[in-house]
């Protein structure tokens, strides 16, 4: 089981990550949504297309566009409907 947590909160949990370029990306079912808070920061990867990014929002602290999701991949569907979850003291590992 993976578990991504920040600030004391368990953000995700899964054991149906995938991980990308080290990064792991949790089924959609796997996060617990109230942690996070829709950013307007937007990135372009040549091969993975735009990302769209959330910032995780726990016990009144922000930890900026710490996740991100491809709503639109360019070659790689698999992470079309997933989010990883990445970001300063955020910790993701198995259980």
């Amino acid at each position: 089981m993976t578990t991504a947590t920040w600030n004391g909160a368990t953000i995700a949990e899964s054991d149906k990550t995938i991980v990308v370029e080290g990064n792991h990306y949790f089924p959609p079912g796997s996060i617990r949504k109230e942690f996070l808070q829709r950013s307007s920061r937007t990135s372009r990867c040549p091969w993975k297309g735009m990302a769209r990014y959330y910032s995780l929002v726990v016990d009144g602290k922000t930890n900026e566009d710490a996740a991100w999701y491809y709503p639109e991949p360019s070659t790689r569907p698999r992470t079309s409907r997933t989010t990883s979850l990445s970001g300063t003291g955020l910790t993701s590992g198995s259980a």
